[in-house]
C-alpha cells in the first residue's frame, strides 16, 4: 500500500526521481491546446439525421483520429454522475480499507495497483493509481469487487451493463460501416469486458512526468468517461492534442484488434494522460476485448479486393506480445503485418 500515489504523494514536495521521464518523452511546460475538431457524434434517435449519417460520422473520426466523442448516447445523466461518485469515493476511502483490494499480483482478477502491472520491474513509474476489474459476465464477477463504498457494486454494476450495450451499438454501427455481416462482433470478439477506474492525484511538477505513457489500446473498442478534468491527449500528425472533456459524454478510441479487423481501414490512436498540480482526476475505463483463444485477422469482405495487410494470430499471443513490448505501437503493428515477398 506504501507504493500507492494517493497515499504517499499527500505530502510530496518534490517528484522522486523513478517518476521524471526522459527529456523527450516528457510533457514539458508547454500546454497543449485542447483539439476543436475531435468529432463529437450525436447518438440520439430522435435527430433529424438518418442512422447512415451517424455511421458515416463514425468511420470518418476513426480513420482520421481514431478517437470521438459520442453525447446522446442512452447513458443516463444520473447513472454517469453515480459512478463518478462511487469512484471518487473508492478512492477516499481509509488506507485500510483500500489494502483489502490492493495487491501486487497481476493475477488477481480484481486488484488495485499502482503505476502498471509490473511495478517492480519498471525503472520508471507512472503517476497513477488503477482499480481494475472484470465485469462480464455479471453475475459471474460482481462478487469480487470492493464491498466498499457499500453502493460500489450495484452502481457500477448498473453502469458496466450500460456502457457495454452502448460499446456494442456502436460496434454495430462500424461493423454496417465496414460493410461487415449483421453481428460480426459477437461474443468471440467481444466476450471479454474489463472495468479500470484510474485515480491521477495532484502531481509536483506536472511538466516532467505522465499519468500514463504514450500508447495505442490492446484491445476491440474503449470507452472512456474523462469526468470534468482535462488530461487526456491524442497524438496525431506528429503532435499532441487536447481532448476536452463535456459532460456525460464518452471519449471512443479504436483498439488494435479493430484496426487489424478493417485490414487497416479504421486506424488504433496513440494517447496519453498528463497530470496536473491543482486537482485529482477520476477516471472510468472499459475495455471490450476479444476471448483469449479467440482468432484475429483482417474480416474476409475487408480483402476481397486487396492483399490483407495482417496475419492471423490469437488474440491472447498477441497480448502476451504488447506486454513484452510494453506498449510500444510500431513496434507491435510491425510484427504482424504480413512481409511483401522479396
Amino acid at each position: 500500500m506504501e507504493t500507492l500515489v494517493s497515499t504517499w504523494s499527500r505530502t510530496a514536495q518534490v517528484l522522486p526521481e523513478n517518476y521524471v521521464f526522459p527529456a523527450g518523452e516528457r510533457p514539458g511546460s508547454v500546454e497543449v491546446p485542447l483539439c476543436q475538431n475531435i468529432p463529437v457524434i450525436d447518438l440520439s434517435p430522435n435527430q433529424e439525421k438518418s442512422q447512415s449519417q451517424t455511421v458515416e460520422e463514425i468511420l470518418a473520426a476513426c480513420q482520421e483520429f481514431g478517437f470521438f466523442q459520442v453525447v446522446n448516447h442512452g447513458v443516463s445523466e444520473d447513472l454517469i454522475d453515480d459512478t463518478m461518485k462511487v469512484a471518487k469515493d473508492f478512492y477516499d476511502l481509509p488506507d485500510e480499507e483500500k489494502a483489502k483490494v490492493y495487491s501486487t499480483d497481476p493475477n488477481k482478477t480484481c486488484r488495485l495497483f499502482t503505476s502498471s502491472y509490473s511495478y517492480d520491474k519498471e525503472q520508471l513509474h507512472f503517476w497513477r493509481d488503477n482499480l481494475r476489474h472484470p465485469c462480464h459476465p455479471l453475475d459471474e464477477c460482481i462478487h469480487l469487487w470492493p464491498e466498499n463504498p457499500t453502493n460500489y457494486r450495484h452502481v457500477v454494476g448498473k453502469y458496466s451493463l450500460e456502457v457495454r450495450k452502448l460499446s456494442l451499438r456502436i460496434l454495430g454501427l462500424i461493423c454496417e460501416g465496414l460493410g461487415l455481416q449483421d453481428g460480426y462482433f459477437g461474443e468471440e470478439l467481444t466476450g471479454a469486458q474489463m472495468l479500470l477506474v484510474n485515480h491521477y492525484p495532484p502531481c509536483p511538477d506536472p511538466s516532467l512526468t505522465l499519468g500514463l505513457p504514450k500508447h495505442a489500446d490492446f484491445n476491440v473498442i474503449t470507452m472512456l468517461l474523462q469526468g470534468s478534468v482535462s488530461g487526456l491527449q491524442v497524438y496525431k500528425d506528429g503532435e499532441w492534442l487536447g481532448i476536452e472533456p463535456i459532460p456525460h459524454a464518452f471519449v471512443v478510441n479504436i483498439g488494435h484488434q479493430l484496426q487489424i479487423i478493417s485490414n487497416g481501414k479504421l486506424r488504433s490512436a496513440e494517447h496519453r494522460a498528463v497530470t496536473n498540480s491543482q486537482e485529482a482526476r477520476t477516471t472510468i475505463v472499459s475495455f471490450t476485448s476479444p476471448l483469449l483463444d479467440t482468432i484475429i485477422e483482417p474480416a474476409k469482405s475487408m480483402v476481397d479486393n486487396s492483399e490483407p495487410l495482417y496475419r492471423t494470430f490469437k488474440f491472447k499471443d498477441f497480448l502476451k506480445f504488447f506486454e513484452e513490448k510494453k506498449g510500444d505501437t510500431e513496434a507491435i503493428m510491425e510484427a504482424y503485418k504480413i512481409k511483401p515477398l522479396q
